[in-house]
C-alpha cells in the first residue's frame, strides 16, 4: 500500500515541500502520487510554465510525468542496497515551475518490507568450555545479520531445549541484538565431551523469518583462573581522519595463573561487525588497539569494539570488555554548491528582483563546521536571496545596461565557520540581452559639404555616419532624406542617399551661378521595436568654378568693333573710353584685369588694368595722318584657374575738335545703341523705349514752361553758340525761381535720347564697379523732387559686375570733364572758387566748351560757397544712385562729376 503524506511549507511564497512513501520492491509504473494535484497547481499551465525536475535531484528509481505531474516507480527499489542499515531511507527530488519561479521539494520515504531472513556468518559455531566452568558463566555467540530494519530486523535468538545452557539475548546501544550462552549446570567432560544444539535467529516481520546455525559446545579440561580486565567498558575519543597506526587504547587484562595459563592473548569478539575490523586492529600480545583504516565522522560518530582476553592454558576461559570509540568531527569537508537552474540571459530592462538562478549549498560537517555563509563576489548588479532551507536564488539588484556591460560573471562563494574555514566557489555567466533603448546618433549635428559646380550627376559627394550602441536589429541603421523643397523642387531631385551606408550622391550637375547652397535634413533610423531615430543637418555649399569668361558690356560697336573719337589736341591722360565687363563667376574667378593686346605698339595709349579706362599716354603726333585709325584689341581676363578671357576691338578715330569728336561719337553711339539693341531681350527693349518716351514728355513740358515764362529754355542753353547766353539762361532761371538749390532736390533718373531738333550730345554714363553694368549705354540727369513723379525709372542692378569701373573716377573728375581739352582750371574745385567770386550768378563757369558741346561739367555744376569762405559740402554727397549703396560718398561724387547733367526746375 502506498501511503501519501503531504506537508506543505511555504517560504516567501516561492518554495514548498511534499512527502510521499513507497514500499521497496514495488513494480515499475507503481503510482506514488500526483505532485501537481497535491500542490494545487493548474494542470493546464504545467507545459507553459515549463514544469520540470531539477537535474541534480533526478533518481533512476522514480520518474515524473511532466504533463500531468504523476510520480511513479521507474525501477524496483532495494532499500537495503540504497540505505544499508539506516533506520530511515528516503529519496529526495526537486521540481520547479517558471514564470514565476516556484520550487517544490519532494521527499519519498522507502518503506522496508521483510524480504530478508536473518543469517549467521557460519553454519557451524563452535564454543569451547572448560569443565570447571561454574554455572552462570557466559559465552558470547556470533550474531546473526538481518539487512532489514525496524520491525523486520532481528528480534531474538532461540536454542534447542537442553539441561545445561540457555540463551540471554541482549540489545546494543545501536539497537542490534546479540546472544550469550549461559551455563546453567556444571559440565562433566568425562560424561559428555561435546554438546550440539540448533541456534535460531528470528526477525520481527509478519510473518517472521528465521535463520539457523549448528552450535557445537566442546567440554575442555579446567583452567582455574580466567583473565580479568580493569573495567568492563572503556570510552575513548578519536578525531576523524587520523592517520593509520594511531593508538586508540591500550588494553590490559590480568591472569593469576602462571605459565601458559597466565599468558594472555587479545582478540576481537566474534560478534563485532566487519566494518570495525576494517577500521581497527588489535595486537594479540599487547592489547594495543590502533587505527587501521580511514575514520570518517560523516560515516559514523560512534564505534563499539568488543574485545576478549584468553590465556594460553588448557581449557582457557576468555574475559570480555567493550571499547566505545567516539569520533570527533573535523572541518574536513568544504561546502558544496549545486546550481539547479540558471537563466542564460536576462533583458537589460528586467525589473529588480528578477530571478537569474536557483542554487543549493550543503556541508557534510556538523555543528559550526557545517554552518555556511553564502555571498556573491564583486560589484555586480545581483544579490542572493535565501529561499528555502539551504536553497538560495540569485536575483537582479538594480538596473542593467547592456551598452555598459553585455555579460556578467557571477561568482558565488560558500564558506563554513570551522577552523580553519573552508570555502567553495562556483561561477555562472549571465548574458544581458539587448533592448532598443538607444537612438542612432550622428557623428556631428551639422555637415558642411563642399561640392564643386559642374559636377557629374550621380557623383559621390559626402558620407554621413550615425552610431547606435545597441546590437543586432536594434543597431541596424537605415538612412533617409527628409522631404523638403529647394527652389520649388523636391530635395530628392537634387541629392540621394544610400540607406545602408549613408553615402550622399548628387543627382544633378550644380551651377554656382544659379544655386550657391542649400540645406536639408537626413535621418538615421534603427530597426528595433519601437524604432528610434535622430536627425542631422546637411548644408551643401556649391564651390564656384571658373566656367564663365568675362563679358564685355561697353563700349558696344558694330560687328564687335567700337569706334571712339580722340581729339588731336588731347592731353596725356585723356580718357578715350572705359571698357566695362562682367563675369558671372565669383571671387577671384570674377576679378577682372584689362590690358591692350594689340595696336599699341608705339605706346600711344595706356590701360588701367583695374578700372578698364583707356587713356592717352602722350600727345597725338602732329604728323600723324588723321585718316589713320588706331585699331586696339583689348583683352579682359579673370583671375580664375585656369584664367578665362574675352576681347574687345576699339577703333580710335582722330578728330580735330571736341565738338566733332562728340558729334561723331553721338552718331557712333546711336549706331552702337541700335546695334546693341538688336541683341537685347524683348523685355529690355520695351523697358528702354518706355523710359525714353516718358523722358521725352518731361523734356517737352520743361520746354513749354520755359517758353511760357519768356525765358531761355534749357535746350536753348544746350545749343547756344555763346556760353554767356547759356550762363545767362541758367542764371535767369535761378533768379526767377528765387529758390536756392538744395542737395535734397537732386536725384538720379534716366535721360532720354536727343530731342528732335536739338543738337545736344548726350554723355553716356556707364555703371561699373561692384554694383552692376547694363548691356547698353544709359543717360542720366538730375531731377528735382517735383519731377520725381514724372520720372520714376531707376537703374536696374545686374547681379554681378566688374568692381573696378569707378575706382579712379576722381582722377577724371578733377582734371577732365570727359569730353577733351583738359585744362588746369577745368575742375570742380576751380569752378567753385569762381562761383564764389561771381556772386549772384549761380552758373558762371562756362568756357569754350559750351560753344562746341552746349554744356560742360562746369556749366551744370552748381558752385556756391558758404559765407564763411570755406568750401561747402559737395552736392554730390547727397546723390542716390540705385545699386550704389556700398560706394563711399566721396567716390560716388567723383565718379559721376564728369558725366551727369543737373536739371533745375521751379518748385511750385
Amino acid at each position: 500500500m502506498i501511503v501519501l503524506v503531504i506537508v506543505l511549507c511555504i517560504t516567501d511564497g516561492v518554495l514548498s515541500q511534499i512527502r510521499y512513501s513507497v514500499p521497496e520492491e514495488a513494480d515499475h509504473g507503481t503510482f506514488v502520487g500526483n505532485i501537481a494535484e497535491d500542490l494545487g497547481l493548474d494542470l493546464t499551465k504545467l507545459a507553459s510554465r515549463r514544469f520540470q525536475v531539477v537535474p541534480s535531484s533526478r533518481t533512476p528509481y522514480l520518474e515524473v510525468n511532466l504533463e500531468n505531474g504523476v510520480l511513479f516507480v521507474n525501477e524496483k527499489i532495494d532499500r537495503e542496497q540504497i540505505c544499508k542499515q539506516s533506520a530511515s531511507c528516503q529519496l529526495n527530488m526537486e521540481v520547479f515551475l517558471e514564470n514565476p519561479l516556484e520550487l517544490f521539494r519532494v521527499e519519498i520515504e522507502v518503506v522496508d518490507i521483510n524480504d530478508n531472513p536473518p543469517s549467521f556468518p557460519e553454519t557451524d559455531i563452535t564454543v569451547e568450555i572448560s569443565e570447571s566452568a561454574t554455572p552462570g558463566t557466559r559465552f558470547p555467540l556470533e550474531s546473526a545479520f538481518d539487512p532489514d530494519v525496524g520491525s523486520n530486523a532481528l528480534r531474538t535468538y532461540d536454542i534447542t531445549t537442553n539441561n545445561y545452557f540457555y540463551l540471554d539475548v541482549q540489545t546494543q546501544t545501536d539497537g542490534n541484538k546479540f546472544a550469550e550462552l549461559v551455563l546453567e549446570k556444571p559440565l562433566d567432560r568425562e560424561q559428555q565431551a561435546a554438546h550440539r544444539y540448533v541456534l535460531t535467529a528470528v526477525d520481527g516481520g509478519q510473518p517472521p523469518r528465521t535463520g539457523t546455525a549448528l552450535l557445537v559446545v566442546k567440554v575442555l579440561d579446567s583452567n582455574d583462573n580466567v583473565p580479568v580486565f580493569d573495567q568492563p567498558v572503556y570510552t575513548v575519543s578519536l578525531s576523524e581522519n587520523v592517520p593509520v597506526g594511531t593508538l586508540v587504547i591500550q588494553l590490559n587484562a590480568t591472569d593469576l595463573d602462571e605459565g601458559l595459563n597466565g599468558e594472555i592473548v587479545y582478540s576481537f569478539s566474534n560478534h563485532i561487525s566487519g566494518r570495525v575490523k576494517d577500521l581497527f586492529s588489535i595486537d594479540p600480545r599487547t592489547g594495543r588497539i590502533e587505527v587501521r583504516g580511514e575514520v570518517d565522522f560523516e560515516e559514523s560518530s560512534l564505534y563499539q569494539i568488543f574485545v576478549q582476553a584468553k590465556d594460553l592454558g588448557p581449557n582457557a576461559v576468555p574475559a570480555h570488555c567493550k571499547v566505545l570509540v567516539k569520533v570527533s568531527d573535523m572541518n574536513d569537508n568544504a561546502p558544496e554548491i549545486t546550481f539547479s537552474t540558471v537563466t542564460e540571459s536576462v533583458s537589460e530592462k528586467a525589473a529588480p528582483g528578477t530571478v537569474i538562478a536557483l542554487l543549493s549549498v550543503t556541508d557534510r560537517d556538523a555543528e559550526e563546521n557545517g554552518q555556511i555563509h553564502v555571498e556573491i563576489l564583486g560589484d555586480v548588479p545581483f544579490k542572493l536571496k535565501s529561499s528555502f532551507r539551504n536553497y538560495f536564488t540569485i536575483v537582479t539588484d538594480g538596473p542593467l545596461n547592456r551598452e555598459q556591460a553585455d555579460s556578467y560573471s557571477v561568482t558565488v562563494v560558500a564558506r563554513d565557520k570551522g577552523t580553519p574555514s573552508l570555502a567553495t566557489s562556483k561561477s555562472i555567466r549571465v548574458q544581458v540581452s539587448d533592448e532598443n533603448d538607444n537612438a542612432p546618433t550622428f557623428t556631428q549635428p551639422i555637415y558642411d559639404v563642399y561640392v564643386t559646380e559642374n559636377n557629374v550627376p550621380g557623383a559621390y559627394i559626402h558620407a554621413v555616419t550615425a552610431l547606435d550602441p545597441d546590437i543586432g536589429q536594434n543597431a541596424l541603421i537605415s538612412y533617409s532624406i527628409l522631404e523638403c523643397d529647394i527652389q520649388g523642387m523636391s530635395v530628392k531631385t537634387y541629392v540621394s542617399i544610400n540607406e545602408e551606408t549613408g553615402y550622399l550622391y548628387a543627382l544633378r550637375s550644380f551651377d554656382y551661378e544659379q544655386l550657391k547652397d542649400f540645406t536639408f535634413m537626413v535621418q538615421a533610423r534603427d530597426a528595433g521595436t519601437p524604432e528610434l531615430f535622430s536627425n542631422a543637418t546637411v548644408k551643401v555649399i556649391i564651390v564656384d568654378q571658373n566656367d564663365n569668361a568675362p563679358l564685355v558690356l561697353a563700349p558696344v560697336g558694330k560687328n564687335g568693333t567700337a569706334r571712339e573719337p580722340l581729339p588731336r589736341s588731347a592731353e596725356p591722360g585723356y580718357l578715350v573710353t572705359r571698357i566695362v565687363a562682367m563675369d558671372a563667376d565669383d571671387g577671384e574667378n570674377a576679378r577682372l584685369s584689362y590690358s591692350i593686346q594689340r595696336g599699341n605698339e608705339n605706346g600711344m595709349f595706356r590701360m588701367d588694368w583695374r578700372t578698364g579706362e583707356l587713356r592717352t599716354a602722350r600727345r597725338v603726333s602732329a604728323k600723324r595722318d588723321p585718316h589713320q585709325l588706331y585699331d586696339l584689341l583689348i583683352e579682359v581676363r579673370d583671375h580664375g584657374q585656369p584664367p578665362l578671357s574675352s576681347s574687345a576691338s576699339v577703333l580710335v578715330v582722330l578728330v580735330d575738335s571736341v565738338a566733332e569728336g562728340h558729334g561723331s561719337g553721338d552718331r557712333g553711339g546711336t549706331a552702337k545703341a541700335k546695334d546693341g539693341t538688336l541683341d537685347l531681350t524683348l523685355i529690355l527693349i520695351i523697358a528702354l523705349g518706355s523710359v525714353s518716351f516718358i523722358f521725352l514728355l518731361v523734356m517737352i513740358v520743361l520746354a513749354v514752361r520755359c517758353q511760357k515764362d519768356k525765358k531761355l529754355n534749357i535746350y536753348t542753353c544746350l545749343t547756344s553758340d555763346c556760353c554767356l547766353s547759356c550762363s545767362s539762361c541758367c542764371s535767369q532761371q535761378s533768379r526767377a525761381r528765387k529758390k536756392k538749390l538744395s542737395k535734397s532736390d537732386i536725384m538720379l533718373v534716366q535721360s532720354a535720347v536727343n530731342v528732335s531738333g536739338a543738337g545736344t550730345a548726350q554723355v553716356p554714363v556707364e555703371e561699373s564697379g561692384s554694383f552692376g553694368s547694363h548691356h547698353q549705354n544709359q543717360n542720366y540727369c538730375y531731377q528735382t523732387k517735383h519731377q520725381r513723379a514724372e520720372l520714376s525709372y531707376l537703374v536696374d542692378r545686374p547681379r554681378r559686375v566688374n568692381s573696378s569701373a569707378f575706382q579712379e573716377a576722381d582722377l577724371v573728375s578733377s582734371k577732365d570733364s570727359g569730353h577733351g581739352d583738359s585744362e588746369q582750371g577745368d575742375s570742380d574745385h576751380d569752378a567753385t572758387n569762381r562761383g564764389h567770386s561771381s556772386g549772384a550768378d549761380l552758373f558762371s563757369n562756362c568756357t569754350e566748351e559750351c560753344k562746341a558741346l552746349g554744356h560742360s561739367d562746369r556749366c551744370w555744376m552748381p558752385s556756391f560757397m558758404p559765407s564763411d569762405g570755406r568750401q561747402g559740402p559737395d552736392y554730390r554727397s547727397n546723390l542716390h544712385v540705385p545699386g550704389m549703396d556700398s560706394v563711399p560718398d566721396t567716390e560716388r561724387g567723383k565718379g559721376f562729376a564728369s558725366s551727369f547733367r543737373v536739371d533745375i526746375s521751379e518748385t511750385a
